[in-house]
């Protein structure tokens, strides 16, 4: 029985980083609606709202606290992520919604505390009167400490889990499930098929780029069809220059590459600059150096045709 209790609060307590979720998405909530509030004052007198901003977003704040956690017990981050607050302070082993006080204390901590400290930073910033001296020191003591106590109470947070902020380790309030979590078997079939294929994605666009297309398709040629002897006289290169062997056009200063097959001087170049081991496509003969034909050769070759 112990054992089965023990696994049950596993199942169903609220990993921090469902907790920490859950305040971020309370920030960007905030930061939306004041982005939205703000923008219908565009037409106004620049400036309208930044004497009274921080009384603006305390009752937008208020606006929201009444209709999340006083009457929902949960934040918009936590019920987007199934979470709500539990009142720690109960004895008793089922769910206890906060009480009321708990929620107003929350109120108070959260929206007036941050309403206090830009309030107080506005005025200590217009007032340089010596008056304000101790006050603005004494202020800033306190919010020291504050800030000093949520480092503390987070670093507990990481070890223990609960309680994410100091406001919810003062008023007794954690974070639990609204519906019990199931343990749930995960499969990793189709994970592992995935990152196979992504991996042998990856692989296929390292290694393509460093295929020469060119150069294959010239030795699948070659074993295709082999070569019978390759005459290197002028009157072969003569007989076979018809035409260039790459772009299969008449050949434009006819030019070759060490092998019995012509090519055009701008072709052959090309194909040479771009690709250093740039090989015949018909043969399969590395460039040995490129040479013009014989103007004899191109006389006679034009009298055949």
């Amino acid at each position: 029985m112990a054992s089965r209790k023990e696994n049950a609060k596993s199942a169903n307590r609220v990993l921090r980083i469902s907790q920490l979720d859950a305040l971020e998405l309370n920030k960007a909530l905030e930061q939306l609606v004041w982005s939205q509030f703000t923008q219908c004052f565009h037409g106004f007198k620049p400036g309208l709202l930044a004497r009274f901003e921080p009384e603006v977003k305390a009752c937008l704040w208020l606006f929201l606290w009444r209709f999340t956690i006083y009457s929902k017990n949960a934040t918009v981050g936590q019920s987007v992520l199934n979470i709500q607050y539990k009142n720690d302070f109960s004895p008793n082993l089922r769910y206890q919604p906060p009480s009321k006080n708990q929620k107003i204390w929350y109120a108070v901590c959260t929206i007036g505390g941050r309403w206090l400290e830009e309030r107080c930073y506005d005025l200590f910033r217009n007032h340089h009167l010596a008056s304000f001296g101790k006050v603005k020191q004494c202020v800033n003591f306190v919010v020291g400490l504050l800030k000093l106590g949520g480092l503390i109470n987070f670093l507990i947070f990481l070890q223990r889990g609960k309680f994410a902020t100091l406001t919810e380790r003062l008023l007794g309030i954690h974070s639990v499930f609204c519906k019990p979590q199931n343990i749930r078997e995960v499969g990793f079939e189709y994970m592992n098929r995935e990152l196979l294929w992504h991996g042998f994605a990856e692989f296929l666009i390292f290694l393509l780029p460093l295929i020469s297309v060119q150069k294959l398709k010239a030795k699948l040629s070659s074993w295709c069809i082999p070569l019978t002897g390759a005459p290197n006289s002028d009157n072969t290169l003569a007989t076979s220059g018809k035409e260039c062997s790459l772009c299969g056009e008449w050949p434009t200063m006819p030019h070759t590459i060490g092998c019995e097959h012509i090519f055009c001087y701008f072709c052959a170049k090309s194909s040479f600059l771009f690709d250093m081991y740039f090989t015949c496509p018909k043969c399969g003969t590395e460039v040995h150096s490129l040479q013009p034909l014989k103007s004899g050769i191109e006389m006679s070759e034009v009298n055949a045709l």
